[in-house]
């Protein structure tokens, strides 16, 4: 298992992650440290480390749960727009259906006047 030296919050920490996953984790816990820095801007810079580990956690949580109410805005959208589409599919081929139905009778309509206009030549 690697280990990776992270900072948070000034300190060092050694973390172990799976392999391959080193730049991921080096880059949650610069994440972490951003957070821990927007905390302590709010709660002070002498409130615990308990206190501004705590209020970053919640800064983080909170984005998390905005992003997942998107997420589910935007599936919900992309399924109303999925009937819309398969609505307008089905509307389509109908006026497919339609205009080759027009298309056959103009069609036939051709041929008995091109028919009846041969007969009246004849004679």
């Amino acid at each position: 298992m690697p280990l990776v030296n992270v900072m948070v919050n000034s300190k060092a920490y050694t973390l172990g992650c799976g392999e391959g996953e080193e730049p991921h984790l080096k880059d949650l816990a610069a994440l972490v440290d951003m957070k821990v820095r927007e905390a302590q801007n709010m709660v002070g810079s002498q409130a615990s480390e308990t206190k501004l580990l705590l209020t970053a956690a919640l800064l983080l949580a909170d984005e998390h749960h905005d992003l997942l109410e998107k997420l589910g805005a935007t599936a919900a959208t992309a399924g109303t727009l999925q009937g819309e589409r398969e609505q307008l599919h089905l509307r389509a081929e109908t006026a497919e259906g339609a205009a080759a139905d027009a298309l056959e009778a103009a069609a036939a309509r051709l041929e008995t006047l091109a028919m009846l206009a041969g007969e009246g030549g004849r004679a």
